[in-house]
């Protein structure tokens, strides 16, 4: 992937959509809904937004006519797995018996630089190719995994939040750390990393069954050092795995506990699925600022259950959307808000395209505390922006013709759509070369 310069101002003109807040869950008519159809984005040369009008603007813009297109915010994907590129789709099992069969010898691989390099290339370009362009991401329990990862995001010029993946017990050989080497190379990596360009670390525990009490107290003490850090896990994905976390922490009080005792929840923590919580365990989450990343697709796939979207807003926390491929079978945005509709229909609710598409823009970045910075056309964010096709296809294209309002209209969009729709995709005012897409 290229990345060329905006050597002046830059004008889109498209069918403009964004959030100015939260949208209802349900209402199909919302205020929080900014749609500006046949508007112009204006981006500076610094990469950032610098308004929205809808008279043409002056020469000191580029201007790029994409009229009759939708113009989004790039999007957000809050959970995601590096080296799982290469098991997407695979067959038959569930949680536990997918990561040894499928999982664990796909990320034994990234232990060699020249995998990780090039494994780190290829995701970041088909994130860009399915118009993500900012991503909470485990790489694997290598060092060399995680700086591949950040190496390759700085070059894109991508927002990226990763962190080398601790695992000290119960993983296969050539995936198991040890406490003090985990925590000199975490150090090490926020160091080098932490803050640099567009780039975040993460204190990345795979999951509470493969670290060691120790190594869960040495990732929570790397957090209360420093609150700028982030936090990512999994937490009650399946039941199996609550019940196997049970057996290994006898006293926590719930899996979520074993978390919240080590300090590893706070308002940068990330955790994906969320499923198998109670009230106890929303009132935490609520109460630490953290978040749910929603794994719609890898939830259905893997049959671990159905998230319950509404109880969670009813707590009050923070839940974003996430692809988790490769257990989710699609880096697509669209596809798994598609999934999230209907694992909520399954639970008897309506997920509005407007909640749907929120979480994964504005909503996201304000659950990663990046909403100054990215999420939606406010002026002076950076230019995170995807143009995407209304419709691709006679299907889409005769739905399209027929849909009448706004949200009948962006519902089919989001339903039909997917990264075929997408045109160009622009990473902080610059556009980014994408690999075709079949």
């Amino acid at each position: 992937m290229t990345v060329s310069p905006t050597p002046q101002g830059l004008a889109l003109r498209g069918d403009l959509l964004d959030f100015g807040a939260q949208p209802g869950w349900a209402a199909l008519e919302d205020p929080a809904v900014r749609y500006r159809p046949d508007h112009w984005l204006l981006i500076g040369p610094d990469g950032r937004i610098a308004g929205v009008q809808k008279e043409e603007p002056g020469p000191e813009y580029r201007r790029e006519d994409h009229a009759g297109k939708l113009i989004l915010p790039g999007f957000i994907d809050t959970h995601v797995h590096c080296p799982q590129l290469d098991v997407i789709g695979s067959y038959g099992t569930e949680l536990l018996d997918w990561l040894n069969k499928y999982t664990f010898p796909a990320e034994c691989r990234y232990a060699d630089p020249a995998v990780a390099r090039a494994g780190a290339g290829h995701f970041l370009d088909a994130l860009l190719a399915h118009g993500t362009t900012t991503a909470v991401v485990f790489p694997t329990v290598h060092k060399v995994s995680a700086e591949a990862l950040f190496e390759a995001a700085r070059q894109r010029g991508m927002r990226l939040i990763a962190g080398k993946v601790l695992m000290d017990r119960h993983a296969p050989d050539g995936l198991r750390d040890d406490v003090a080497q985990a925590e000199r190379d975490c150090i090490d990596l926020i160091d080098r990393w932490h803050g640099v360009d567009r780039l975040s670390y993460a204190v990345t525990v795979r999951f509470a069954p493969t670290s060691t009490p120790a190594q869960l107290a040495m990732a929570g003490a790397l957090c209360k050092a420093d609150a700028s850090l982030y936090m990512q896990t999994h937490v009650a994905e399946n039941r199996s795995e609550v019940e196997w976390v049970a057996q290994l922490f006898p006293t926590a009080r719930s899996y979520l506990d074993v978390y919240a005792r080590e300090g590893l929840l706070h308002p940068r923590a990330v955790l994906a699925h969320g499923i198998w919580l109670d009230a106890q365990d929303r009132r935490t989450l609520t109460n630490t600022g953290a978040q749910v990343a929603f794994c719609p697709s890898s939830n259905l796939f893997l049959g671990s259950g159905l998230f319950d979207w509404p109880a969670a807003r009813g707590a009050g926390f923070a839940v974003s959307v996430a692809s988790d491929v490769g257990g989710g079978t699609s880096l697509s945005i669209q596809r798994n808000l598609l999934d999230g509709y209907k694992v909520q229909a399954m639970g008897g609710h309506r997920l509005s395209a407007w909640a749907a598409l929120h979480a994964a823009t504005r909503g996201a970045a304000e659950a990663l505390q990046l909403g100054d910075e990215i999420g939606s056309f406010d002026t002076g964010l950076l230019a995170d922006v995807c143009v995407w096709d209304w419709a691709r296809g006679p299907v889409a294209q005769a739905r399209h013709a027929v849909a009448r309002e706004l949200h009948e209209k962006v519902f089919a969009w989001m339903s039909l759509s997917d990264e075929r729709n997408l045109v160009r995709s622009f990473v902080a005012g610059r556009s980014a070369a994408l690999p075709t897409v079949g």
